[in-house]
């Protein structure tokens, strides 16, 4: 019987840690960016061409 208090205190200490650590990280503003994850893998990565007039012709 007093291993179930060991582990209601035990479950209720790391439910709390994790209370604070959201807690935290909300009063922080690290949720503030919403939009730019879900569309960034739609932009198009720029591609830089190679300039032909400098490049020499490989034989």
């Amino acid at each position: 019987m007093s291993v179930i208090f060991i582990l209601v205190g035990a479950s209720l200490l790391i439910a709390i840690g994790f209370l604070i650590a959201f807690v935290w990280s909300v009063k922080t503003n690290q949720f503030e960016d919403d939009y730019t994850p879900s569309v960034r893998m739609l932009f198009d990565n720029d591609v830089k061409q190679k300039n032909t007039k400098d490049h020499k012709p490989e034989n």
